[in-house]
């Protein structure tokens, strides 16, 4: 049974799908069933994954880490996702780019993601 924004890896060929319309049923890519990325809160090795979440003069700003995340080819954030009440804002990086993004956000309390392409899925709320 899927749950409402779930994230899946597939093990194969590393398609990411998030669920926006849960079911019972199996989500399956390249013939096998896809992995569910847990969500993480705390950094235990060098690199720092934990969304770190300031407010700005237009909403909020997160950034990756209290030290920033690498942005290497090899190693990188691949998106930043802010939820806030039924509403869902997505930023989407690439190598090269800071680990951070803006988002036009007022609410008090919000729940952000991230997702390094090597560490999987990293959450944080406020």
């Amino acid at each position: 049974m899927t749950k409402m924004l779930e994230v899946y890896k597939c093990g194969v060929c590393g398609n990411i799908t998030m669920v926006v319309s849960p079911s019972g049923g199996t989500l399956v890519c390249c013939g096998q069933p896809m992995n569910l990325q847990a969500e993480k809160r705390e950094d235990a090795g060098k690199e720092k994954h934990v969304p770190v979440i300031g407010k700005t003069a237009n909403g909020i700003r997160v950034k990756l880490g209290a030290v920033p995340h690498p942005m290497e080819e090899k190693h990188y954030i691949q998106w930043i996702e802010v939820i806030s009440g039924d509403n869902l804002y997505v930023h989407g990086l690439k190598p090269g780019q800071a680990p951070e993004a803006e988002f036009p956000v007022r609410a008090d309390h919000v729940k952000v993601r991230a997702f390094c392409n090597v560490h999987g899925l990293w959450t944080s709320s406020r």
